[in-house]
C-alpha cells in the first residue's frame, strides 16, 4: 500500500461525522423478507433466523476510518450452528474486510468470537476468543476502531486485539477502500459448531439477535470524497489513538486468558514462514486452545518434532482440548468374569490375510483395486466419488492389525477411515479416523467406541512422523476387558471395560472390519474453512499386511473353540509397565483432546468412565 500515514493523518485528523445513529435513518434491511425488524422508533434492530432464512442489514454510509460502537444481545439457549456477524468491508474482488463473527453453540457451552482481517481479498488473520461474561444475557458494546495505524477490536471498551499498521515492512493494511457496516444472523450448521457436528436445533426457532446504541464516529465517504476535511479544527481521539502502557497490559491479559486461537503462533499452517506481522507483534495464549476448525498449539508441536528422535520419553507438553458433543449411553450386563472364563479356552483364527480372499471392494465404482496378487489395495478419491472394502467374516473380538499409507501432500478435506462396526440401528463401532490436512500440516487421528449405537468418547492426536512417507501399523485390539488403540506397537489409547460402574462395553454385537476414502470438506479440516483441492485430485490411500488374529463370527457362532487350546494372548492382553509408561509420553506429547477433560461439554459432571 502505497498512502502514507503521515499524509493521511494531515489530513483526517479533523471532525469526522459523528453520528448517534438511529436504525431507521442510517441503517437498511437487505435481506431477510420480514425478519430483520426495526422498533422502538428506530433505538431496536432485530434478525431472526428460521428454518427457511436469515437475515441481515447494513450502514447506508461508507466510511474511511472510523470508530464503530454496536451494542449487540446475542442468541441466547442453544444457538449451536448459527453465527451472528457484525463486520466493516469494502466492494469488489480485493475487497477489504474486519470482522467480529460469533459462533453459537449449546446451551451453556461459550460462544466463539472469531475475528479477521482482510486487505486486497486476503484474510487468514484469525484470532478467537471465549468471553468472560454470557453475551446473550443483556446487550454488550463491541468496537471496531480503524485508523490510518492501527485496528483495534473492543468489547466493552475493553481492547481484545489489535493489529498495527506494517506497510512498511510490507504488510498491507486497509487504507484505500471505504467500508460500510455489516451485521447478520444465518445458518452456518455445517461448520459453525464443532466442525459442522452440532447442528442447528430449529425446535427452538425462530432465534433472535438484537441490536442497539449504533454510532458511528467516523469519517463517510461520499461521491469519491471524505467528510473529514482538512480545513476543521476539532480533533478525533480515535485518529490517533493507540493502546496506553494500562491498556497494553490489559490486552495480554484478555489474551492468556481468553484467546483460544492466534495465527501467529501457528507455524503448522505456515510452515514456510510465519506471516511477517508475526514477528512484530506476538501475544502467543500461553493456555491456547483448539476446536474441529483450530490446529494444536503448534509452539509446542514444533518442539516435539525437534526432540522426538533423540529424547522421546522426555515431552513435558500440555494436552489441548477441543470441544466436542456428547452423550451417555446405558450399559448391558454380562459379568467380565464369565466373558473371560469362557473365552480363555477358545483358540482365534490367526489370519494373515490375502486382499482378494479376504476383503470385499464395496463402493466406488473402480476407484478401490487390489493389487500385487493380492498384496496391496488401493483406495482412490476424485470429485465424483470416494471408495471403501470391508472384510468378508465379521469377528467377536480379536487384534487387526493394518498396514496404512495416507494420502500424500495437500489431503485437506479428506478422510481416510479404518474402524470395526456391527450392524443395526444401536450398533457396536471402535474407530481409527484420518483427517487430511495441508501440505506439510499434520494429520489429526481421531478415536472414538461407540456402544448401542451411541459414542462421544473421542479422542484426537497427532503423530510423531509423517503418516503419508511409507506405511505404519494401525492396529486394534478387542477382548472383554479392554479395547487398545495401537500404532506401530506403541498403544495411544485405551477403554477399559467398566460395566461393573455401569458404563457399556462392545462385546455382544460381531464387527467387520471397515475402510474408506471420502470427501469431508465441509467439516474434516479446520471446521470446513479448507476445502479439497480437486486440482490435486485423485487421492490415494494405500494398505498392506491386513492381519486379523480373531474370532470369526459365522451362522451365530465363533470359530473359537472350546475343544481348542488357550493361546491367544490378544485375549487376555494388557498393558504392562513398558506399555503404560509409552501410553503416557503419547497422552502427555501428542494427545490434542480429550473427551474426559471436558468439564464444559459436561456440566452435569464428566462420563462415569472417567472418574472411575
Amino acid at each position: 500500500m502505497s498512502c502514507s500515514i503521515g499524509l493521511a493523518v494531515s489530513v483526517l485528523l479533523s471532525l469526522a461525522a459523528a453520528s448517534a445513529a438511529n436504525f431507521n435513518t442510517d441503517t437498511n434491511i437487505t435481506w431477510g423478507d420480514g425478519r430483520g425488524k426495526i422498533l422502538e422508533n428506530g433505538e431496536l434492530l432485530t434478525l431472526t433466523l428460521d428454518k427457511w432464512s436469515g437475515a441481515g442489514f447494513e450502514s447506508k454510509d461508507e466510511y474511511l476510518f472510523g470508530k464503530i460502537d454496536m451494542k449487540i444481545k446475542l442468541v441466547p439457549g442453544n444457538s449451536a450452528g448459527l453465527v451472528t456477524t457484525y463486520y466493516l468491508r469494502s466492494h469488489g474482488a480485493t475487497w477489504d474486510e474486519i470482522d467480529f463473527e460469533f459462533l453459537g453453540n449449546l446451551t451453556g457451552d461459550p460462544i466463539t468470537i472469531h475475528t479477521n482481517i482482510y486487505c486486497g481479498g486476503k484474510g487468514d488473520r484469525e484470532q478467537q476468543f471465549h468471553l468472560w461474561f454470557d453475551p446473550s444475557k443483556d446487550f454488550h458494546l463491541y468496537t471496531i476502531l480503524w485508523n490510518p495505524h492501527r485496528i483495534s477490536f473492543l468489547v466493552d471498551s475493553t481492547v481484545i486485539r489489535e493489529f498495527p499498521n506494517m506497510e512498511s515492512i510490507g504488510v498491507p493494511f486497509p487504507t484505500k477502500q471505504p467500508m460500510r457496516m455489516y451485521s447478520s444472523l444465518w445458518n452456518a450448521d455445517d461448520w459453525a459448531t464443532r466442525g459442522g457436528r452440532v447442528k442447528t436445533d430449529y425446535s427452538h426457532a425462530p432465534f433472535t439477535a438484537a441490536y442497539r446504541g449504533y454510532k458511528a464516529d467516523a469519517c463517510v465517504w461520499a461521491n469519491g470524497k471524505s467528510s473529514c476535511s482538512g480545513d476543521s479544527t476539532k480533533p478525533n481521539s480515535w485518529m490517533t489513538k493507540k493502546l496506553d502502557v494500562a491498556g497494553q497490559q490489559r490486552l495480554k491479559a484478555i489474551q492468556k486468558k481468553h484467546m483460544i486461537y492466534n495465527y501467529c503462533v501457528d507455524i503448522w499452517r505456515f510452515p514456510k514462514g510465519l506471516p511477517k506481522e508475526c514477528s512484530v507483534v506476538t501475544a502467543p495464549p500461553p493456555n491456547q486452545r483448539g476446536n474441529l476448525h483450530t490446529p494444536l498449539s503448534s509452539l509446542v508441536l514444533s518442539c516435539l518434532c525437534l526432540l522426538h528422535q533423540t529424547i522421546p520419553y522426555l515431552y513435558h507438553s500440555k494436552t489441548l482440548p477441543i470441544s466436542q458433543t456428547y452423550s451417555k449411553t446405558k450399559p448391558k450386563n454380562m459379568k467380565i468374569s464369565v466373558l473371560v472364563a469362557v473365552l480363555m479356552a477358545f483358540v482365534s483364527v490367526a489370519s494373515a490375510a490375502n486382499f482378494n480372499q479376504d476383503i470385499a471392494v464395496t463402493w466406488g465404482d473402480g476407484r478401490g483395486k487390489i493389487l500385487d496378487n493380492g498384496q496391496l489395495l488401493t483406495l482412490g478419491l476424485d470429485k465424483f466419488s470416494g471408495s471403501g472394502f470391508q472384510s468378508k467374516n465379521e469377528y467377536l473380538f480379536g487384534k487387526i492389525d493394518m498396514n496404512i499409507k495416507l494420502v500424500p501432500g495437500n489431503s485437506a478435506g479428506t478422510v481416510t477411515t479404518y474402524y470395526l462396526r456391527s450392524e443395526g440401528t444401536t450398533w457396536d463401532e471402535v474407530d481409527f479416523e484420518f483427517l487430511g490436512n495441508l501440505s506439510g500440516d499434520p494429520y489429526t487421528v481421531h478415536t472414538n467406541v461407540f456402544c448401542g449405537g451411541k459414542g462421544d468418547r473421542e479422542q484426537q492426536f497427532r503423530l510423531w512422523f509423517d503418516p503419508t512417507k511409507d506405511f505404519h501399523t494401525y492396529s486394534l485390539l478387542w477382548n472383554p476387558q479392554r479395547i487398545i488403540f495401537s500404532v506401530d506397537g506403541t498403544p495411544i489409547r485405551e477403554f477399559k471395560n467398566l460395566e461393573s460402574a455401569g458404563v457399556p462395553f462392545p462385546k455382544r454385537q460381531p464387527m467387520r472390519v471397515y475402510s474408506s476414502l471420502w470427501n469431508a470438506d465441509d467439516w474434516a479440516t479446520r471446521g470446513g474453512l479448507i476445502k479439497t483441492d480437486w486440482s490435486q485430485a485423485p487421492f490415494t490411500a494405500s494398505y498392506r499386511n491386513y492381519r486379523a488374529d480373531a474370532c470369526v463370527w459365522s451362522s451365530g457362532k465363533s470359530s473359537c473353540s472350546s475343544s481348542s487350546p488357550s493361546r491367544n494372548a490378544w485375549l487376555s492382553q494388557e498393558l504392562d509397565v513398558g506399555s503404560q509408561r509409552r501410553l503416557r509420553w503419547v497422552r502427555k506429547n501428542y494427545m490434542i483432546y480429550n473427551y474426559c477433560a471436558d468439564t464444559k461439554r459436561f456440566p452435569q459432571g464428566l462420563p462415569k468412565e472417567c472418574t472411575s
